[in-house]
């Protein structure tokens, strides 16, 4: 039910078609596997969009909607308290957060949100911030899981995310078999869905750099180029590893998302009159029994596919930037996670998704016909003529930070299969450097199927090792809660020198 969309009419260049040609089978093979799905009331309901949800809603009441009482604790963290200088890791958890936050703060709410609205109406929005208010659990389970079970190396380097926990973790359940089957298929499916993910942010950001230059310019026949010079900034930055990663992008995902959120706040002002029309168009829409894609089962499931597209929430990817952090108690980065599907879903894509509708552009008669990324740009240009070019460059900067967070996600996954080999990790590197070329000389829907299918693989290992590992989640949880309140870290000198 993955939807699929085409770009404007342009003159591609051989290479381009070549790629085309390729790639397009290979995505809409997997996305009839991978998004199988079983007639609801109309609408064509994908079974691996519910098997996320369901694990969403089971975490927040698993665990006592912890992720709202916790919120204030998680910001806290962020801000460096609770936490020692001598404590094993490489980050900080400021650091780990926005490391995680630029891979799922990146063209999933810019693009993502245009094609949730355009498939399945305003309504759409609303239920991606309810899977965003779901996904706050999840991520908080999996995350706090990545630094439990996390190996640390001699060097002082880290090494965590699902594949381990889901080794480590049910072996420790007595299930070593069924512990290393799912973080075989985990890391496998996690460093192909990076190359999927990485050709999604590269041919989107491509689109919007088209958009401006003209699609009768010479870059718009040969994307490949731009692909390419993506590919060596994306290679200067990922030669530092995860470190370099962070540092990067801890000073640019802050100042894109204060960028892009003052830009919709400045749209949204401007057309302050029709606010509250187009809020009633998205909680209506989520309840309308008739209308885009199935009514509003139609648009319950487009928005639960592009959140959790968006925030990753239960896929367990983000866990891996997590695993990395700098504290001795697991359930400190717990808390940290849930801040970013808040941050991520409930926020920023819920600022796209009022802008689009009070502008009224998803209304317009092309509005199926053009890509994701364009349809949000002319939401703005209503308001903001020259703003496309801002977005060009916002957009840009957003594909490169989620494809910098997705490149080390890959590799450790590749790393892990090859017992943390250094070499097998540099030549995922290559690979990876050569999906950001494919991606920019492709087409939007073979990218998107791809990226969605082989992306939502990931789930089907990952949460059956979280409903396995559910008891161990609140207990470490209930654990640390009860010593917080308590007062037991209180006295506990802050961090030093944690650049």
């Amino acid at each position: 039910m993955t939807p699929t969309m085409v770009l404007a009419a342009s003159t591609t260049s051989a290479v381009d078609s070549q790629i085309e040609r390729f790639f397009g089978p290979v995505a809409e093979g997997l996305a009839s596997v991978v998004f199988y799905s079983v007639p609801l009331f109309g609408a064509e309901v994908p079974l691996i969009v519910t098997w996320l949800v369901i694990a969403g809603a089971f975490f927040t009441v698993w665990l006592k909607f912890l992720s709202v009482r916790g919120m204030k604790h998680g910001l806290d963290l962020v801000r460096g308290r609770y936490t020692r200088s001598d404590d094993a890791g490489e980050v900080t958890h400021f650091q780990a957060l926005a490391t995680a936050v630029a891979s799922t703060v990146g063209l999933g709410n810019i693009a993502g949100v245009a094609v949730a609205v355009t498939v399945g109406g305003p309504g759409a929005a609303f239920w991606m911030v309810v899977a965003g208010f779901f996904g706050m659990s999840t991520k908080m389970a999996e995350c706090m899981l990545a630094v439990k079970y996390r190996q640390v190396h001699e060097d002082g380097t880290v090494s965590g995310g699902p594949m381990y926990y889901l080794s480590r973790g049910l072996a420790e359940l007595g299930r070593p078999g069924i512990g290393r089957f799912l973080a075989a298929g985990w890391a496998v499916s996690m460093m192909i869905a990076a190359l999927g993910t990485n050709a999604f942010q590269a041919n989107q950001s491509t689109q919007q750099l088209v958009d401006v230059i003209g699609q009768n310019s010479w870059l718009a026949g040969n994307r490949w180029v731009i692909g390419v010079a993506l590919a060596l900034f994306v290679a200067f930055v990922i030669i530092g590893g995860i470190k370099s990663i962070a540092r990067v992008t801890s000073v640019m995902v802050p100042v894109m998302a204060v960028v892009y959120v003052l830009a919709c706040l400045t749209v949204i002002t401007v057309n302050i009159g029709g606010l509250p029309g187009a809020v009633a168009q998205i909680v209506t829409g989520a309840f309308s029994p008739e209308g885009v894609a199935g009514g509003v089962i139609g648009s319950l499931i487009v928005g639960f596919q592009r959140a959790t597209f968006s925030n990753s929430a239960g896929v367990g990817d983000a866990a891996i930037a997590h695993s990395v952090v700098r504290t001795g108690r697991p359930a400190t980065e717990g808390f940290v996670a849930s801040l970013e599907p808040f941050v991520d879903t409930i926020i920023i894509c819920s600022m796209t998704a009022v802008t689009i509708t009070v502008t009224g552009v998803w209304q317009a008669s092309d509005a199926a016909e053009v890509t994701g990324v364009t349809l949000t740009s002319r939401a703005f240009e209503t308001v903001l003529p020259w703003f496309p070019y801002v977005l060009a460059v916002a957009v840009l900067l957003f594909a490169v930070s989620t494809i910098l967070s997705n490149s080390y996600y890959g590799m450790k996954g590749f790393g892990y299969l090859l017992k943390d080999s250094r070499r097998a990790e540099q030549v995922y590197k290559g690979v990876f450097l050569g999906f950001t070329v494919i991606g920019a000389a492709s087409t939007l829907g073979p990218v998107i199927l791809f990226a969605d299918s082989i992306f939502f693989v990931l789930a089907m290992f990952n949460v059956v090792g979280l409903y396995f590992l559910a008891k161990v989640v609140r207990r470490e949880f209930s654990r640390y809660w009860e010593g917080l309140r308590a007062g037991e870290f209180d006295t506990e000198p802050k961090a030093r020198n944690l650049g």
